[in-house]
């Protein structure tokens, strides 16, 4: 009788190609073998032979996110230190395609079926025309509107979905969001009496912060119908009616007869897309008044290479999100008229932010499955723990660009200093 083969042995190839040949991480198989570093504190168990077939026809990291959105793949101890661990050895999870192929041989032996699997349901399925007004309130609705209950969660009070500013790493997630509010509003040196626009305003906290704090009359553009709603109730418990208002529209639709003294964009950027960077950018200019400022504060990628259509994070939480480097933004911006004036990377402080977030949503577990269920509560927290690593590991970086729209007269209005901006 001839002794069958622990998976371990016969999947060893595939793992040496992703870790090296000294695999620091224990991965247990659905037959119990093992493979790797037995004391180490980091787990993977690879749960089911479905996972082969997820990685053969899905290769890099979207093979491996659907084995976990189904389960078939799970993890045990520090997830961000176990994608710290992958992203140093093997950044885009390639694969040699003779391992591949060697692999397909192999699952004979394993009575494995090669076929195709039926994709998880949570994929976003959006269509139409790329970055057209309709595809994106499509792409906004699957990551926006899951519920303002789960966000609340991992946000904390301020409900503010972008990287936040910490003076120390001691302040309070609360705390570090009102800082990111108070420097925008002194790099767009808000007073009193002023027309303010934030364009993408989530659940309202720059726009009511302002109105608060600067005594601006605030307008807020969304196109997540939660966002819009909750925004809406916000305004009117704070009874900021005079003050405050809130529109469920894109960007593309602002008058070009209404102007502004100031625009904030924050966090929004990521969903316009290369295609339509000129557009917003004209758009914005057009709408503000001579000597106003625009601060745009976005995800930047440290390379030309754009996010792939076929990611995990494209399929799962921003489908059609681009993140440009920072030479297309100011290039966009000083094409469309701006001056551009001022720049600068949050990068570490955003890190801290998703740490943050995280803790928040690791102590709210039990809620965050019951109002989205587990499986989407794990994509989440996947994805969270990845963005940590992509912002610690320099992939990626977070940048607040101050432009300034001159007239006639060609003054700037600026100080010849930046002690207003720490």
């Amino acid at each position: 009788m001839v002794k069958r083969k622990k998976v371990s042995t016969i999947l060893k190839p595939l793992f040496i190609s992703i870790f090296g040949t000294d695999i620091p991480i224990l991965i247990e198989f659905w037959d119990k073998s093992k493979l790797g570093n037995r004391q180490s504190d980091i787990k993977v168990f690879i749960k089911s032979p479905n996972f082969l077939n997820r990685v053969i026809y899905a290769p890099r990291d979207l093979g491996f996110g659907r084995a976990y959105v189904e389960e078939e793949l799970d993890f045990q101890g520090d997830i961000i230190e176990l994608l710290t661990i992958v992203n140093r050895l093997n950044p885009q999870l390639k694969i040699n395609p003779k391992i591949i192929l060697s692999t397909i041989k192999s699952l004979k032996q394993l009575k494995v079926s090669l076929k195709k699997l039926p994709n998880p349901e949570e994929e976003a399925n959006v269509s139409g025309i790329f970055h057209s007004i309709k595809r994106d309130r499509q792409s906004i609705h699957h990551h926006y509107d899951i519920g303002n209950d789960f966000y609340r969660l991992f946000l904390s009070k301020t409900m503010t979905y972008s990287c936040a500013r910490f003076r120390a790493s001691k302040d309070t997630l609360d705390t570090a969001q009102q800082n990111k509010y108070d420097l925008i509003c002194r790099k767009l040196d808000l007073r009193k009496g002023m027309k303010f626009l934030d364009v993408g305003c989530g659940w309202g906290g720059m726009i009511i912060y302002a109105s608060q704090h600067y005594g601006v009359k605030s307008v807020g553009i969304t196109i997540s119908k939660e966002q819009f709603e909750y925004t809406n109730k916000l305004i009117r418990r704070l009874k900021l009616e005079n003050l405050v208002e809130v529109r469920l529209q894109d960007y593309r639709e602002l008058v070009n007869k209404e102007k502004y003294d100031a625009i904030s964009s924050i966090g929004m950027f990521e969903h316009v897309g290369e295609k339509n960077l000129e557009k917003y950018f004209e758009v914005l200019y057009s709408i503000l008044n001579d000597g106003g400022r625009l601060l745009n504060h976005a995800i930047s990628r440290n390379t030309d290479q754009p996010i792939k259509k076929n990611s995990f994070l494209r399929k799962y939480i921003f489908p059609d999100g681009e993140l440009l480097n920072l030479y297309s933004i100011v290039k966009g911006m000083e094409k469309s008229g701006f001056e551009v004036r001022d720049v600068e990377s949050l990068r570490e402080h955003y890190a801290l932010t998703l740490r943050k977030w995280i803790q928040n949503l690791d102590r709210n577990w039990e809620k965050a499955e019951k109002i989205v269920g587990k499986r989407k509560a794990r994509i989440w927290r996947l994805y969270l723990c990845g963005s940590v690593v992509s912002f610690e590991r320099a992939e990626s970086t977070l940048f607040q660009i101050l432009g300034v729209k001159i007239g006639d007269d060609k003054k700037s209005n600026m100080d010849l200093t930046r002690e207003k901006f720490i």
